[in-house]
């Protein structure tokens, strides 16, 4: 199959803009991000998926003198190469290197001993709901967004950065899953180092197409003549991948140590995956049948790769019923203090209530005597981070994204 231009119908479709939000923000600023930028030591942690690498392509238009790149997927570090070399309008420093490698491993001590960073920027994470089905995923989940980014600050404290940005997730605000909540706590994490050196953060909408997204997936479901599947009542604010990479970069280099930034984004904004999908097959041309089960969904792909069906894609449409889906997104708390005026489409919350070292550290402990019981389960791990992420509620099905299709 043809693919579709994706870029045009996340701007057209799903955005309704043609230009990225951001784009005056950065203008308005690019003296100061070229002062800060220009001729310095940039590493880039989880470079290689969508964020990180679109992170990358706003960060080279101010010149760095140096970029290391660093992710456990070696595909991706390939591919993030081919693309940066192949594209006339990127100009790499001399000195590009790119590392397959975990960030929590002791090799990484090697690359901060050979460089002096000024910039340090973190995007791995385990960012995906469908991560939460039982302890064992969790476990990694917290290990990654929790430990290993302790690990990692508590490595930079020795010779800090000049600007040091970790990613962070709307899920945080209000948490119901186990995602929001260790983002939630990574963010509380960090900011007890805000008075040690410069941290920022960001929280933002779903990227539209991003690696692993719905969307994303319905590219390779159509392009293996899959059905899709879709649910029908959830609703998400949307940034396009670029916007991503720029939201992160405003955080990370303007920002003030302990900002928490976020895209001004209002309630009308939200969008269903139910529209976009209708909108996607209207774009393609291709109707849709819609399916009452995964099943018939499941036996006209069938038909379609036998030719034997004219009467539309399948796709079905379901209500939500998994663990940790809240319905709609938010930005920021009711007691959160805010700024709003700083910059033109970027809201920042600038206060907000934070535990100390001494309980950061205390809170960790918990979570790893909970790991380390034999025969620990997911509602003993849910009960402790309830009881030290203030307004956690989780919503438990028993159903996880990986019992859909």
């Amino acid at each position: 199959m043809i693919l579709p231009n994706v870029s045009e119908f996340i701007k057209k479709d799903i955005l309704n803009r043609e230009s990225s939000l951001f784009q005056k923000d950065i203008e308005l600023n690019r003296e100061e991000l070229n002062s800060q930028i220009n001729n310095k030591n940039v590493l880039v942690i989880g470079g290689a998926g969508t964020i990180g690498s679109s992170y990358i392509r706003a960060l080279i238009d101010f010149n760095p003198k140096a970029l290391i790149v660093v992710d456990t997927n070696e595909n991706g570090l390939t591919e993030l190469t081919r693309k940066l070399r192949s594209d006339y309008k990127v100009n790499l420093p001399e000195t590009y290197l790119t590392y397959p490698l975990n960030f929590a491993s002791a090799t990484v001590d090697k690359i901060l001993e050979k460089y002096s960073f000024d910039i340090v920027a973190n995007f791995a994470a385990h960012k995906h709901v469908r991560s939460e089905k039982d302890i064992i995923s969790i476990e990694a989940m917290i290990d990654n967004n929790v430990f290993s980014a302790q690990g990692l600050l508590e490595k930079l404290s020795k010779n800090p950065p000049e600007h040091f940005f970790c990613v962070s997730t709307d899920k945080a605000a209000n948490p119901v899953n186990v995602l929001g909540s260790s983002k939630k706590m990574m963010e509380n994490l960090i900011m007890s180092y805000a008075s040690d050196f410069k941290i920022t953060t960001a929280r933002f909408a779903n990227v539209a197409f991003s690696n692993g997204s719905l969307l994303d997936g319905y590219i390779f479901r159509l392009m293996q003549s899959q059905p899709i599947s879709c649910p029908s009542d959830v609703k998400r604010f949307f940034v396009s991948p670029e916007e991503s990479g720029q939201i992160c970069l405003l955080a990370c280099i303007l920002g003030k140590s302990g900002d928490i930034f976020f895209p001004k984004l209002n309630e009308n904004q939200l969008i269903s995956f139910k529209d976009i999908t209708e909108k996607f097959f209207k774009y393609l041309n291709l109707e849709i049948q819609v399916c009452s089960s995964e099943l018939e969904a499941k036996e006209i792909s069938v038909r379609i790769n036998q030719g034997e069906n004219n009467e539309g894609y399948p796709v079905f449409f379901f209500k939500s019923d998994t663990s940790g889906e809240k319905l709609y997104e938010e930005f920021y708390e009711k007691d959160d203090i805010l700024d709003m005026f700083s910059f033109e489409e970027l809201g920042i919350i600038t206060e907000t209530i934070r535990p100390n070292k001494s309980e950061i550290n205390e809170a960790i402990l918990k979570l790893k005597k909970v790991l380390s019981l034999e025969g620990s389960k997911k509602s003993d791990l849910i009960d402790v981070m309830s009881s030290i992420i203030p307004g956690f509620e989780h919503i438990e099905t028993g159903k996880s994204l990986d019992q859909k299709m």
